[in-house]
């Protein structure tokens, strides 16, 4: 038998954006509130559909660059200046999340330093920085006194696999230092970790532990007082992606 392909229902592709960055020392998501049906109205994470002469990697950094200004830069290099991780997170395929037609979502995470506001693009109505506990407490989001409600279509769930993954894979590797500045202190990377993981770590632990891993980190032969007291040295990413022994989440 031939080919048909009318044989088969068509569905659209879209990509999601599960944006982390910490702001006053707090991991905090980027949500948009939508301008257009469906939802109406309500908050969101960024993202569109998949145009038809891009690929999904495509997509999500253009999708990126419009809703931030950033980048996408290479993961397995050290952070540039106005760039972001970014990777892929998963494939959401469920036929009712999405009442318009049959939409398959493949979200991505980005990470990236202390961002400034941001600018709402496309179809959203505003965007914002948003803690992500608020994003995600049991009876939804609102801000400034407007009713709370569930972030739309399935993206609380899309952004609960984000922050788990930002949370867990910190333990292991160098992403943890993708929200840092290109040059950045061991106290302002454990800030990272702490907002990250919502609890307090012990300096001198933390700085033996993720000093111990040679290429880990690597100085810069600079000081800052940025952060107060006395001049702290500065640090950049190394080439060594993994953090041996790992450091484990506190149980909390």
């Amino acid at each position: 038998m031939p080919y048909d392909p009318s044989a088969f229902p068509p569905f659209a592709v879209t990509v999601d954006l599960v944006v982390l960055t910490v702001r006053r020392h707090a991991l905090c998501a980027l949500a948009v509130r939508r301008g257009e049906q469906p939802f109406q109205g309500r908050w969101a994470l960024p993202g569109g559909f998949v145009r038809a002469d891009e690929n999904l990697a495509q997509a999500a950094a253009r999708e990126l660059a419009e809703e931030t200004g950033l980048r996408a830069h290479d993961p397995s290099v050290p952070a540039q200046d106005n760039g972001a991780h970014l990777e892929q997170l998963a494939t959401y395929g469920d036929p009712e999340r999405d009442p318009r037609m049959r939409v398959v979502s493949v979200a991505h995470l980005a990470l990236a330093p202390d961002l400034p506001a941001p600018r709402a693009g496309g179809d959203a109505r505003s965007a914002r920085w948003a803690p992500v506990e608020e994003l995600l407490q049991q009876g939804g989001y609102g801000r400034d006194g407007e009713q709370a409600a569930p972030l739309a279509f399935d993206h609380a769930t899309i952004l609960a696999d984000g922050v788990e993954r930002a949370r867990s894979k910190i333990e292991y590797s160098s992403l943890a230092t993708a929200f840092c500045p290109t040059e950045f202190t061991v106290g302002e990377l454990r800030r990272v970790y702490e907002a990250v993981w919502g609890v307090a770590l012990d300096p001198r632990n933390f700085h033996r532990k993720v000093t111990g891993t040679p290429g880990f980190l690597v100085p810069t032969g600079g000081t800052t007082t940025r952060q107060g007291g006395r001049p702290a040295q500065l640090f950049r990413a190394g080439g060594a992606t993994l953090l041996n022994p790992p450091m484990l989440r506190p149980e909390v």
